[in-house]
């Protein structure tokens, strides 16, 4: 009796530990600011800058409809 009372608390406390079984952390911070945005993990850093703002606008050129960028 004593030995089916040690090999069920045995698999109790087994059962609870696989229950219980803690991840990986996989944390990653971002920002963003007004000239570049980035982000910082577990594997390293990445920097990304923003595109120029382009201007566009729309205007006639020998009778047909252009957009222009400048």
């Amino acid at each position: 009796m004593r030995s089916l009372l040690l090999i069920a608390a045995a698999l109790l406390s087994f059962a609870a530990t696989m229950t219980f079984e803690s991840s990986d952390a996989n944390a990653v911070v971002c920002g963003r600011g007004p000239y570049r945005a980035g982000c910082a993990g577990y594997r390293g850093a990445v920097v990304v800058r923003r595109p120029p703002v382009v201007a566009c606008r729309w205007i006639w050129v020998d009778g047909v409809k252009v957009r222009r960028c400048y």
